[in-house]
């Protein structure tokens, strides 16, 4: 560890939409932040190869160069953007306490307030072909990338409501959509199984698994397995998406901050506060309903808001003792 304890007034822990926009608001509000990116600077949006529908880029704009245009205006204001991984975390439970951080397992830092902006990871099948065309065809967000597929035949992978919601939502502009469910059944609301099944140009496949994902630069078929028979068929299609679900990157706060049974951390109303004061959550942390750039930026905005109202706050009380 480091002799040296560094003071923070505002740390912001991950470098997504939402965290870029929180260090946006908080350093205008001269909170001074400072931003560990993380893993994975710039969050799902740097696996994105298009972005056509984030307010204010009426061409469209890819998600690597949008996330460096973020993290410039955050710079610009005075953010202090490092390259660094937040290993281990100690919130204070008092307010206007000390919440205690550390990074890559050796630098401590203190922070008066603290800004979780983690985000979450699609999970992926794992398929060399599947991973190798990431970007090229396969995608884990039919909202987001659905548009570049009209009236093309794509394939979607999932059971549950998500898949259901995402295969629905797929059908009304793509020629067909082959739905892939690994079981006999569905894990989806029998309202949305319903849904799916009543929707025409929906070609539903129990029991059946993707074998390869064809296509060099960009996914131009599928091959599919049936696991009961091991069957083999293949179909032509131009885009693949993975609807298996989501994991929030909120393994370093358990047993700290308060979760649901899937992780993902829990604000109270319309705020970002977690359970502990002077602790906030913004972005697919927090969010598992909507997922997308334009909502996780909000919650960054409101995050930066809710610490800055916190700190002066916590000045009122210490002026007034």
């Amino acid at each position: 560890m480091s002799d040296t304890i560094e003071r923070i007034k505002c740390l912001i822990i991950g470098s997504g939409p939402a965290g870029y926009t929180a260090a946006i608001y908080a350093a205008r509000a001269d909170l001074k932040p400072v931003m560990y990116t993380g893993m994975e600077p710039g969050g799902q949006l740097t696996t994105t190869t298009e972005v056509d529908n984030f307010p204010g880029y009426p061409e469209g704009i890819d998600g690597p160069t949008m996330m460096v245009q973020l993290q410039q205006q955050a710079e610009r204001f005075g953010t202090q953007v490092r390259i660094g991984m937040v290993t281990a975390v100690e919130f204070s439970e008092e307010v206007g306490g000390i919440h205690k951080i550390t990074v890559d397992n050796a630098t401590q830092i203190e922070a008066e307030t603290v800004i979780i902006s983690t985000g979450a990871t699609a999970k992926y099948l794992g398929l060399p072909s599947e991973q190798r065309l990431r970007g090229g065809g396969v995608s884990a967000c039919a909202v987001c990338d659905g548009f570049f597929y009209k009236n093309q035949d794509v394939a979607i992978v999932g059971g549950g409501d998500t898949a259901a919601e995402e295969a629905t939502y797929l059908a009304n502009i793509c020629n067909k959509v082959t739905m892939l469910v690994r079981k006999d059944e569905m894990k989806a609301s029998k309202a949305m199984q319903h849904r799916v099944t009543s929707t025409e140009n929906i070609d539903l496949r129990y029991n059946t698994e993707i074998d390869e994902v064809l296509g060099d630069m960009v996914v131009e078929g599928l091959r599919m397995k049936n696991n009961k028979t091991g069957e083999k068929e293949t179909i032509d299609i131009t885009g693949l998406f993975i609807a298996i679900g989501h994991k929030p990157n909120t393994e370093i706060f358990k047993g700290q901050l308060e979760m649901d049974d899937t992780g993902y951390l829990i604000t109270k109303g319309k705020s970002t506060k977690t359970n502990k004061p002077g602790v906030f959550a913004s972005g697919d942390v927090q969010d598992k309903e909507y997922r997308q750039a334009v909502t996780a930026a909000g919650t960054g905005c409101m995050a930066a808001l809710d610490a800055e109202r916190y700190l002066v706050a916590v000045e009122d009380q210490v002026a007034a003792s």
